[in-house]
């Protein structure tokens, strides 16, 4: 069941990047979120999430965002924590690749949102066997 619930939402987080549909992809992200391991930035949170996809979904800057492998971590009541391999890719063809960890909440309202995200490093993400 968690994990269905995990593969389903991660099915949701890229269609509606990939169909640019900001309102619909920003409720799948709490306003508690959390996103840490981005080069030159200590935390990422709500506001500057909201900003960026904002930014990145009207100027046509996001081409693609795909999702491989999957490693259930663990799996409780009203939590579910994975790890899967996140390809980014610009308009202008360039990609950032790289595994994720992942924290959902079943928030208050009973929806599934994001309160956190790590980039995994490289020797980590190797480590789980989330390379495609």
């Amino acid at each position: 069941m968690s994990q269905a619930i995990a593969e389903q939402w991660l099915k949701e987080l890229a269609e509606t990047a990939n169909a640019k549909d900001f309102n619909a992809h920003m409720a799948l992200i709490s306003r508690r979120v959390s996103l840490q391991g981005v080069p030159g930035f200590e935390n990422i949170d709500y506001d500057d999430w909201y900003n960026e996809c904002k930014y990145e979904f009207e100027n046509n800057i996001l081409k693609s965002v795909q999702y491989e492998g999957f490693k259930m971590m663990k799996a409780m009541d009203k939590a579910v924590m994975f790890k899967t391999f996140e390809t980014v890719e610009g308009s202008d063809g360039i990609a950032n690749a790289h595994g994720v960890e992942i924290l959902l909440e079943m928030e208050d309202d009973g929806k599934w949102r994001m309160v956190q995200q790590r980039i995994m490093p490289d020797d980590e993400t190797m480590h789980y066997n989330l390379l495609p």
